[in-house]
């Protein structure tokens, strides 16, 4: 297999970018009509783009787009690590971007926002320690409920590790399992209320402020293990049948969601829920393609993918997490410097990608180094053990070295 697969940092790029565009042209206005606004609210500017709404509000499937990639990827990283290993490393790419970037909101809420300081305490701790804010609280930025799905998508891959018996096709098939029975339910829900019912409600709950329990979401991040393991080797009947049931199930959470967003918001009435579905299920395709060609090209020596391809990848996970409170504060401060709106939407992400360049290529880099600093000097830095296929990687029917040539960046 190729020692990376260039498609997955643009892809990612993309997803992130439409998710901005999702927040800032439709969502930033049209959330009045669900009543569900985040601390972005303080510091945004009062602008609207409802021309734009049929190009825009599907964006948020960027989401799912980054948990397909994640399972992929963990799949990999978990593939040739060891439990220890797996886990500092995560804990290194995830931790250093969201000190920066929380602590970073935060100043800009302090500084711009009209709420009152004291709400944004809890928040802010619980985002530093990457923690899920409870039914009932409030996130520093909405944006930061995916988090809490990725790093419950971790805590079981590394528990599965510490069996030494789970491997991954197993962690696969029970994420298909698990998440298609909730998002059957959910389509059977959707199918006989209205998002004014309290079942509907019930189940759109779980979405967000439960993500951590992967019962929504659980399918996309199974996708990408069997992916992976297809780029490793040829799928046996039984699995291809899961990777259906997965994307029949991805497809269902896609349009329950969107069915709310379609009967909650007047502006979008007239648009169609296989939008978003369409949009998911190719760049599904595009991954599936480039894993199947990596596969059959295992024997050829990788081509070294361009720097700015890698560079993309590692710009999009601080261009998530800023996007919505720093980039609407910097939209806000564009119109009141007589910009308008249009202008002020893209030269706010364009601002945004440089700081975010910055923060990955600068700013990350020195928090990882002092973050290892520290561990080592308390001596919590896993050993380094000799190469083998650690057992989670069972099933691959590859030698570890092949195996190992997987080096795609993580999409969180």
């Amino acid at each position: 297999m190729k020692s990376h697969l260039p498609l997955l940092d643009p892809l990612r790029f993309a997803a992130a970018l439409g998710v901005a565009i999702f927040h800032q042209m439709f969502w930033s206005w049209a959330w009045t009509s669900i009543g569900v606004p985040g601390f972005e609210r303080t510091v945004a500017a009062d602008v609207l783009y409802p021309s734009a709404a049929p190009f825009t509000w599907f964006g948020w499937v960027g989401v799912e787009i980054f948990f397909v990639i994640s399972g992929f990827v963990i799949a990999n990283s978990a593939s040739t690590s060891s439990p220890g290993a797996f886990l500092l490393g995560r804990a290194l790419r995830l931790y250093p971007a969201v000190w920066v970037c929380a602590t970073a909101t935060l100043l800009v809420l302090l500084l711009f926002g009209s709420g009152p300081a004291s709400e944004l305490i809890v928040p802010y701790i619980h985002a530093m320690l990457m923690v899920p804010k409870g039914v009932t609280g409030q996130w520093l930025d909405e944006v930061y409920w995916t988090l809490a799905a990725e790093t419950a998508f971790y805590g079981l891959v590394f528990c599965a590790m510490l069996t030494r018996k789970i491997t991954l096709r197993h962690l696969a098939f029970g994420l298909t399992i698990y998440s298609a029975m909730f998002n059957a339910a959910a389509l059977l829900v959707a199918s006989c209320t209205t998002p004014s019912d309290l079942p509907y409600l019930v189940i759109l709950m779980f979405r967000v402020p439960c993500a951590a329990f992967l019962l929504s979401h659980g399918c996309f991040f199974a996708l990408g293990i069997w992916l992976f393991i297809s780029a490793n080797r040829q799928l046996t009947a039984l699995e291809q049948l899961a990777i259906a049931v997965t994307c029949l199930s991805g497809a269902a959470e896609i349009y329950f969601f969107a069915s709310f967003f379609l009967e909650s918001i007047p502006a979008i009435a007239d648009q169609s829920a296989l939008v978003p579905i369409m949009v998911w299920a190719a760049a599904v395709f595009l991954i599936a393609r480039a894993a199947n060609r990596s596969r059959r090209s295992a024997d050829i020596a990788p081509a070294e993918a361009p720097a700015y391809l890698r560079t993309l990848g590692l710009i999009t996970y601080p261009l998530y997490l800023t996007h919505n409170v720093i980039g609407s504060a910097i939209i806000r401060a564009l119109v009141d410097a007589g910009l308008d709106a249009t202008s002020a939407l893209w030269i706010a992400l364009g601002l945004l990608v440089l700081v975010c360049w910055f923060i990955c290529a600068k700013i990350e880099p020195a928090v990882r180094c002092a973050l290892m600093q520290t561990l080592s000097h308390f001596g919590q830095l896993p050993k380094r053990q000799p190469a083998r296929r650690p057992a989670l990687a069972r099933g691959l029917r590859l030698p570890l070295p092949v195996a190992a040539r997987v080096t795609a960046p993580s999409p969180s």
